[in-house]
């Protein structure tokens, strides 16, 4: 049996995510880091690891690993570490990555052919089910396992292909119209890379992805001779960015 890095000895353990729980977005943010970390020691064999070894592979502090785990719940055994197999287990339940999760991507430009070619979704439980366009020279095309299928025929394609994520890779100007027809398909998870501002009833979750604006904030901290924040964290979740509803910023 592998284990990384010392085991300490306060309370580590499997965590169980209590049902109904929201984390705040900064901690769902740095599971996704922390489930990352794991895989790696999976594959390298590790059964068990500290949480000093798992915090040093997440690029975060123990204390903020430890922090973030007691919210799932984690009352473990003294001085052993995690066990690796369960601890994953764990916060892919809490993540809710051990549902069945049928993604569309709506836009097939330069990003969604890329998002659509991309083999590691199916991997953390996300099946891409569709690619969806309006240009008539892009529609038939095939790109990866997919071919491109009308966009006229959205509701119809959502249905058919029990459509439950999707992902807007769109121009501004089209966007909020795209959207309000995910939405009314009954998609409540939307993924956007639009560069506009979308605005989603309650009970839709809309996540934005701007690239322009991480660039931006790189460059204050280039010009600054500053490091950004830890390494290996995504981009801190702000709570007007994974919002039930309303306007995202």
């Amino acid at each position: 049996m592998q284990v990384a890095g010392r085991a300490r000895t306060g309370n580590e353990g499997p965590a169980a995510a209590p049902d109904g729980k929201r984390l705040p977005p900064a901690v769902v943010a740095r599971l996704t880091v922390y489930l990352r970390a794991l895989n790696t020691f999976i594959a390298d064999g590790t059964e068990r690891v500290s949480s000093d070894a798992l915090a040093d592979a997440s690029g975060v502090s123990s204390a903020t690993l430890r922090k973030d785990l007691s919210q799932l719940g984690s009352y473990g055994t003294r001085g052993v570490g995690y066990e690796v197999g369960n601890l994953e287990e764990h916060i892919s339940a809490a993540l809710g990555l051990t549902r069945h999760w049928r993604v569309a991507i709506v836009g097939a430009g330069n990003l969604g052919r890329a998002l659509a070619r991309y083999g590691g979704f199916g991997t953390r439980g996300f099946d891409v089910v569709a690619l969806l366009d309006t240009d008539p020279q892009i529609i038939g095309n095939e790109v990866g396992w997919l071919r491109v299928s009308d966009a006229a025929n959205l509701e119809a394609i959502f249905d058919r292909t029990r459509t439950n994520m999707a992902v807007l890779a769109l121009p501004a100007s089209v966007a909020q119209t795209v959207c309000d027809r995910v939405v009314a398909a009954g998609v409540r998870s939307i993924l956007s890379f639009a560069p506009t501002i979308l605005q989603v009833p309650e009970g839709v979750t809309l996540r934005k992805v701007d690239m322009a604006t991480e660039l931006q904030i790189l460059a204050y901290h280039a010009q600054r001779g500053e490091s950004g924040g830890e390494s290996g964290l995504p981009a801190p979740a702000h709570d007007d960015d994974a919002h039930p509803g309303g306007e995202s910023a």
